[in-house]
């Protein structure tokens, strides 16, 4: 069966674009700076075979810095296209999607045309997955002397085999301290940018050497990294951003929650001045008595009477429902 090839549609038709210049992208709606950002990977070609969220993520942000984005995917294609197709297609809107097989000698023949033009691979395979695909780091470093590989696992080193997904690494490093989920897939999203940042790693090591190098990006580290402020103490219950200080908590208001992070000595002094607390000094701030006595004021009043404090008095907060 002959690999199928398609291309991602991005939001916007480009104006122009001859067939050998690379795919053209266009800009992220949320933002118009974000078309005139530097594009550092711009000329940098990267392969993706990495599937579900973090190697697609770090994808989309390769493609943001410039990057021409390739992805192979295996016939069935990439399950996230079947369990979430919106997020699918925000992460491979511009990027080159290639179909093939790798497990016959067609898909390896696809496979290896393209890498014998690219300048970064991206996996998300366990290692031994890799070695079973012919695609073990020492082969492909003496077929293709400039390429890099940047790849995404669980857990690093010895670790690289063991089964787990994004929940598992938060817990691990103590980011899931009650029975609801997190809010989001932080160790997988965190990975994703260790991922690219690799890739900008990778290009600069090929750039001042001439050859390409392996990067691991775990995705336990990365879990890890984002829990170093718990490491530090800082967001635990006793910590200056763990709901001990009164102006860096999330309180109850008339109509709704309030996000108050008034942190620093004139924003939290703002605070203190709205909610009737006068000379409390960072020590001060810290105490059940002050936290009691600004979640009083903050109960009394509404989301939109908030939102106006806020604006008149110079205090960082949010409410919401």
């Amino acid at each position: 069966m002959p690999a199928a090839t398609r291309v991602a549609p991005a939001r916007k038709t480009p104006r122009s674009a001859s067939p050998a210049a690379p795919i053209a992208t266009a800009a992220a709606p949320s933002s118009r700076k974000s078309s005139r950002a530097p594009k550092p990977l711009a000329g940098v070609r990267v392969l993706s075979l990495a599937l579900n969220l973090p190697g697609p993520a770090a994808l989309m942000r390769c493609r943001q810095m410039g990057a021409t984005c390739v992805k192979l995917e295996a016939p069935a294609g990439d399950p996230m296209q079947a369990y979430a197709p919106h997020a699918y297609a925000a992460m491979h809107e511009g990027v080159r999607v290639l179909q093939g097989d790798l497990k016959t000698e067609e898909g390896q023949a696809l496979l290896h045309r393209e890498l014998a033009r690219t300048d970064v691979l991206l996996t998300s395979f366990r290692p031994s997955a890799l070695t079973k695909l012919d695609l073990g780091w020492r082969g492909l470093s003496k077929l293709y002397p400039t390429l890099s590989q940047v790849a995404i696992v669980g857990a690093a080193g010895v670790r690289a085999e063991e089964p787990g997904h994004d929940l598992t690494y938060l817990a691990e490093h103590g980011l899931v301290p009650g029975l609801e989920l997190p809010a989001t897939l932080y160790a997988d999203m965190s990975g994703s940018l260790m991922a690219s940042e690799a890739v900008l790693q990778a290009v600069l090591v090929q750039r001042g050497k001439g050859k390409g190098t392996y990067i691991e990006v775990a995705l336990a580290e990365a879990a890890r990294y984002l829990g170093l402020p718990r490491t530090w103490g800082l967001t635990l219950p006793a910590g200056a951003v763990g709901g001990a200080h009164a102006g860096y908590r999330v309180y109850s208001c008339k109509d709704g929650r309030v996000a108050v992070a008034a942190l620093e000595p004139h924003f939290a002094k703002a605070l203190c001045k709205a909610a009737g607390v006068h000379g409390v000094d960072h020590k001060g701030m810290m105490t059940k008595e002050t936290r009691d006595i600004v979640a009083s004021f903050l109960l009394r009043q509404t989301r939109g009477q908030l939102e106006r404090l806020a604006l008149a008095e110079d205090i960082p907060l949010l409410t919401m429902k």
